[in-house]
This record gives C-alpha cells, structure tokens and sequence, in this order.
C-alpha cells in the first residue's frame, strides 16, 4: 500500500491502483499503471495515473479522483470470461441489418465507450454476424477490429495466454 500514499483520501477504495498494476482504458484497452504522480493544476495538487497502453505504448495521464468516472477498471477474472463467451454465442436480437450503417456505427461506438467487457463483446458479435450477411461498410470493419483488438487483448491478458492463441479461442465460438 505504500505506492498508493500520494492518493486523495476522498476517493474509494474500489479503484485503487497501484504502481505495475493491469488496468483496461475505454476504447483503448489494457495498459499498466507505470506510476502515480502528483502534479500542480491551476494552484491545486491532483494526482494521476500515468498509465502506458500495451498495444501501442501510448500513455495516459488518468486523474485519480475520475478514474471511476472515465471507466477505469480491473482487467476482468478468469472466472468471468465464460460470461463473455456467453454474450459473444448468443444471436443478435435487434434489426441491426435494417439500420443505416452510420446509425449502427453511433450506437456501436456508444458501446465500446462505456469500457464494458460485455458491451465490446456485443459490438464485437453483432458486426461478425452482419459480416456474414453482407460487407460492413469502412467505418464498421474499423469498428469491428477495434471491437476484435480490445477482447482479445483483456481475455488473453485474464486468461495469461497469447494473444493469437486467443483469437483462434473466440473464432471456435463462432
């Protein structure tokens, strides 16, 4: 615990992270916290997160205090992945087909924002499903790789397996 003394008093104890910690970025994935620092804003002392994406060695300073507020989270339990394998199998219930592909790219972009393992799974399905029907248009094929990019990358890192292994795990399931 001594890593995590800079922290303010006022924030939970539900994301506390400390220093080497793996922790998953909405709709930029899993990265490890590389430091807490305390910086000087406008007068006032704020702590952050300094946090360095694996996938692309981007790194993001993240507030302390909205970390819970921009979905900063634990990398999901091994026990959960077969609750996301659960959403991944189930058949699209909505008329996605029927939709504009730009209203369906909102929607989906909406999703991956939230951080949810669940709701990345769901953008991730439905647009393999519409793959099958007919061609995604540009912006859903990006959507569909980031979607892709994102599960892989936090399964692979709560299971502790390669991530090309686990690209061939979730191609089984369809």
């Amino acid at each position: 615990m001594a890593k995590n003394k800079v922290l303010n008093n006022k924030e939970t104890n539900k994301n506390k992270f400390c220093q080497g910690d793996l922790a998953v970025y909405p709709a930029h994935g899993v990265g490890c916290i590389e430091s807490i620092e305390s910086k000087k804003i406008n007068g006032e002392d704020l702590n952050f997160y300094m946090m360095k994406i694996i996938e692309n060695g981007m790194v993001i300073m993240i507030p302390t205090a909205n970390a819970n507020a921009v979905g900063l989270r634990d990398v999901i339990q091994e026990e959960e992945i077969q609750n996301v394998y659960d959403v991944m199998q189930e058949k699209s219930k909505t008329t996605k087909g029927k939709q504009t592909w730009n209203r369906r790219y909102r929607e989906y972009m909406d999703k991956i924002k939230t951080g949810s393992i669940y709701d990345v799974a769901t953008v991730f399905r439905d647009l393999y499903q519409l793959k099958i029907e007919k061609d995604l248009s540009f912006g859903e094929r990006k959507l569909f790789d980031t979607a892709k990019n994102l599960l892989v990358q936090e399964l692979s890192t709560a299971k502790d397996v390669d991530e090309s292994f686990m690209m061939k795990e979730i191609e089984n399931l369809f």
